[in-house]
């Protein structure tokens, strides 16, 4: 009886020897691809006084796998009352990464924005800079970049401005539950040769799940110009936005 099981007793031991990666080859996780999501919101009133607000927006991103990683994102707001515009922004960027490692990247970039009611006909700023990630786990997401490039600036009745640009944003995410996402980010836009005409915006956001797929969204955005282009327009602008979201990838 000993000499029927010493057969097997040496081949379990020959097979606990071998490397896992011998006996069982894990495929590697396929590339992310494109991801991204779309939201809309409307507000509207009647009555006594006659008001309507939209706003959509889309977040995008694709990752093939590799060292370069696109990411886009746009927001319309568009607002009345009593049939007369009271809102009217359209923001949109663009941004190219390549990582250098697994928490630090170069960029190229562009930001475009129009906003009647700040007197901005367009701002378009195409910067390329560097990226840091500060915190990055399961949860929680923190992010820095800089950069450097040029900005042009069009108000009504003015000619083209043409000045170099100084960037710098700060981005957080913050899982606070399954189904529960914080979101928070800050970008300034300085004009080289003119740092008191700075461009800020701030905003903050939480997401909760209504399916996998699908969310409602609240977000505070404020967009404050240093320098507004002509008299009577105000620095500050803020907004609060109730929207759908729909996530894919």
């Amino acid at each position: 009886m000993k000499m029927r099981f010493l057969p097997a007793v040496l081949t379990l031991t020959a097979l606990a020897g071998i490397p896992a990666i011998c006996r069982a080859q894990t495929p590697p996780p396929p590339p992310p691809g494109w991801a991204g999501s779309a939201s809309a919101g409307l507000a509207l009133t009647q009555g006594n006084s006659d008001t309507s607000t939209v706003n959509a927006a889309y977040e995008l991103k694709h990752d093939s796998g590799g060292p370069m990683v696109f990411r886009s994102n746009g927001l319309l707001v568009r607002g009345e009352a009593e049939e007369t515009l009271t809102t009217d922004r359209l923001s949109l960027d663009g941004r190219l990464e390549r990582k250098l490692s697994e928490r630090t990247s170069v960029f190229g970039a562009t930001q475009y924005l129009r906003d009647s009611f700040k007197s901005i006909d367009y701002l378009v700023s195409p910067t390329v800079g560097v990226s840091r990630l500060l915190v990055k786990d399961d949860r929680t997401e923190l992010g820095v970049d800089g950069g450097a490039g040029v900005v042009w600036e069009k108000n009504p009745g003015l000619e083209v401005q043409t000045d170099g640009a100084v960037a710098a944003g700060q981005q957080f995410t913050r899982k606070l539950t399954a189904t529960t996402e914080l979101k928070e980010k800050v970008a300034a836009l300085w004009k080289m040769d003119d740092f008191d005409d700075a461009l800020y915006t701030f905003g903050i956001g939480i997401a909760a799940s209504i399916t996998a797929a699908t969310q409602m969204k609240v977000e505070f955005l404020d967009t404050y110009k240093a320098k507004p282009p002509l008299p009577g327009v105000d620095k500050n602008d803020i907004a609060v936005l109730v929207s759908f979201v729909y996530k894919f990838q």
